[in-house]
């Protein structure tokens, strides 16, 4: 399927894109040969595949917590751009 040089311009106004004559040119050769691996999927026969929301079997990827000691404040805050006393101070953010 073969996307128009408006309908490129088209989704780039949607995506508030600005996009040059040759990025034009390449979207429209890109989009349009993303839309036929489309085509081509749609004709794949998945009557017999049950649905599901994830293709891989989802497990837990964290670390157990282990209590190790923390840095010393100095080290910390060797490199902070304000401090006051061990402490960050930041502008506040919030009224």
């Amino acid at each position: 399927m073969k996307l128009s040089r408006e309908e490129v311009l088209h989704i780039a106004r949607l995506a508030r894109l600005g996009l040059s004559e040759d990025e034009i040119d390449r979207m429209s050769e890109q989009l349009s040969n993303i839309l036929d691996n489309f085509e081509v999927l749609k004709q794949v026969d998945t009557a017999d595949v049950p649905p599901t929301a994830q293709s891989i079997d989802l497990r837990n990827v964290m670390r157990d917590d282990e209590v190790a000691p923390s840095l010393p404040p100095e080290d910390v805050l060797a490199n902070a751009p304000r401090r006051e006393e061990d402490y960050f101070k930041v502008r506040a953010v919030l009224e």
